[in-house]
């Protein structure tokens, strides 16, 4: 049988007279529900919902409020085989398939917007606003399904800003990003200075705008957020129907104010589509945000949804050569991948490594600088990259002759792809084999040097050139007579670097002194425009390194090259202007409007 003890008061445990505050524990993060909406999203959704994985941010503290609506595609069974993988992390999940219809019956397109698309996708939004306040969750964050957040701090970010609509600033290769600086009293997009400085980073910080879109973060705890509403307008509400505008015109009524924040690089989005192109065309303008996400990210798929491999082609080549040195696995891993998500098929060619070759191995291959050659920028003699390099092409250009091959892709592996790389060159090539065009070399990307002299199109072929004087052998194309000229020209015993090289037997260096060396110089060149391929950095930029002018002078391995072009920053910020100049007509994220002059700068849009 149990006893029963009874304390006295003499009895009581002991308490210290004089005890010491504890710590209090750490406060909860704040509760998010996260909003995604999918439409033919099929492309993009792999590596959309991946940053969602990927997202430093307790999922617990997260809730999902996903829906689907009028697609062809599978992204209604890719989104709920992503959700039934991922609700058991997540606080809640709210799932809202529709299977059809899969169009809307005003619409002349899969990228139009008519009023009838517009009201649904802001009852859609209205209804996980309403979800989120019904959750007492803390934050929404709206994102569309093609926005890639590959800043992993991006919520925790945005939070920490305290207010009440706030918008990461997302990048793409054009000026345009998910903001306005400027709406005019009939709600179009208006021309400001305000808007380049932000979206080039030159001033930074948290910025009030009239208008933010794609991906923003609403505080549902500001007493204000309760006047907040896409759905129905707001009853002043003057413009077109627009979810975009309707938003922003509520906050505006709310006396709400929106920000973009640039503290830092947040994520990609897709310039918009005009609204007679196709599910193919925005396929392909994904594609390339997404590759310009990797030059910098690692961007891998969601692993809790199943992805098809794009089937790789050589573009009607007979082999694409990617030259990688075998110590950079960094820029092999980036480009592969890269390569794969545009489904191009190369050939691995490991690159001569400067570094190791020595005085008495050049000496043995027959190696020998041109007479007086100097680098035209910083006065110094060649390079032991600058040998690696050259030896790297020679090596591709001996296969070709040696295998018979009638064309090849040539590319290096610190490139980046401009929009429809592959269906635009195809294109060209097409065109040149109709015209019976004779050549033997095609620059793909180059940098071109003597910008005051004008480059003449090659008749009856589009979106080509005679090029003059240029540097870079980002990617060049190669016929088998081409290669043979480049040969017999016997270079190793007159060597200056390739990209100089190269001109020479196209008779457009301006040195004599180098081109007299070479008697044959009947190369038939060309050059695609605008250029298809450019370099992923630039000297002076984050994560710039060059293999060949850092490295050692050719016949002395003591003498280090470490010299910076300093003006080929300069030469990136011209080009960049220059890129600034050509129109665009997209009004909003949503659509067009009527052109905007040609003769104006092209704004944020």
């Amino acid at each position: 049988m149990g006893e029963l003890f009874l304390l006295t008061c003499t009895e009581e445990l002991a308490v210290d007279p004089h005890p010491r505050a504890q710590q209090e524990s750490s406060l909860l993060r704040p509760t998010v529900l996260i909003t995604i909406l999918a439409r033919n999203a099929e492309h993009s959704l792999p590596y959309f919902l991946g940053c969602i994985d990927r997202l430093d941010y307790p999922k617990n503290r997260i809730a999902i409020w996903a829906a689907s609506d009028h697609s062809v595609d599978n992204s209604t069974a890719m989104l709920q085989e992503w959700i039934k993988g991922v609700q058991h992390l997540y606080h809640s999940v709210e799932w809202r398939p529709t299977e059809h219809p899969s169009s809307y019956a005003d619409e002349e397109g899969p990228k139009h917007w008519p009023n009838s698309r517009f009201s649904h996708v802001m009852k859609l939004k209205q209804a996980a606003l309403r979800a989120a306040r019904q959750l007492w969750a803390d934050y929404i964050l709206f994102v569309d399904s093609d926005n890639l957040l590959t800043n992993r701090q991006v919520l925790t970010d945005m939070i920490a800003e305290n207010l009440t609509v706030v918008a990461p600033m997302l990048d793409s290769r054009s000026l345009y990003s998910n903001f306005w600086c400027g709406i005019t009293p009939q709600g179009y997009y208006r021309r400001t200075p305000e808007y380049i400085p932000i979206r080039k980073w030159k001033r930074q910080g948290c910025f009030v705008v009239p208008m933010v879109h794609s991906t923003y973060l609403l505080d549902l705890r500001r007493r204000a957020s309760r006047a907040l509403a896409l759905y129905p307008p707001h009853p002043h509400y003057p413009y077109l129907l627009d979810d975009i505008m309707a938003f922003a015109f509520s906050a505006q009524q709310a006396e709400v104010q929106m920000y973009v924040c640039n503290k830092d690089h947040y994520g990609f989005l897709p310039v918009p589509l005009k609204q007679h192109q196709t599910l193919e065309e925005e396929e392909e303008s994904f594609t390339h945000t997404l590759t310009e996400a990797m030059i910098d990210y690692t961007m891998e798929p969601s692993q809790y949804v199943h992805t098809r491999p794009k089937e790789p082609g050589k573009m009607g080549f007979d082999k694409i050569f990617l030259i990688n040195l075998k110590r950079r696995s960094d820029r092999r891993e980036r480009i592969m991948s890269t390569l794969a998500v545009l489904g191009i098929d190369i050939t691995l060619t490991e690159a001569v490594d400067g570094k190791t070759l020595n005085s008495s191995q050049l000496h043995a291959m027959g190696i020998d600088m041109l007479p007086g050659y100097k680098d035209p920028y910083s006065g110094r003699v060649l390079t032991k990259g600058e040998i690696g390099c050259f030896l790297s092409h020679y090596n591709i250009w001996k296969q070709v002759v040696e295998k018979g091959l009638q064309q090849v892709l040539v590319l290096e592996d610190d490139v980046r792809f401009e929009p429809r790389f592959c269906s635009r060159l195809v294109a060209i090539m097409d065109n040149m084999q109709r015209e019976r065009l004779e050549w033997d070399l095609i620059y793909v990307g180059r940098k071109r040097l003597q910008v005051k002299e004008p480059e003449y199109w090659v008749k009856g072929v589009r979106n080509l050139v005679h090029p003059d004087y240029s540097y870079w052998t980002l990617g060049y194309v190669l016929s088998l007579h081409g290669a043979k000229k480049l040969l017999q020209a016997e270079p190793l015993s007159k060597m200056l670097p390739v990209d100089e090289f190269l001109p020479i037997m196209f008779n457009k260096h301006p040195k004599e002194e180098y081109m007299h060396y070479f008697e044959q110089r009947d190369l038939r060149a060309f050059s695609v425009e605008p250029l298809l391929l450019f370099p992923t950095h630039y000297t002076g930029e984050p994560g710039y390194f060059s293999d060949t002018e850092t490295s050692t002078i050719w016949d002395d391995g003591a003498v280090a090259t470490d010299w910076d072009r300093d003006s080929a920053k300069q030469w990136r910020e011209q080009e960049s202007e220059e890129a600034d100049v050509r129109p665009l007509t997209y009004h909003s994220a949503r659509g067009e409007v009527p052109s905007i002059s040609a003769s104006s700068n092209r704004d944020e849009l």
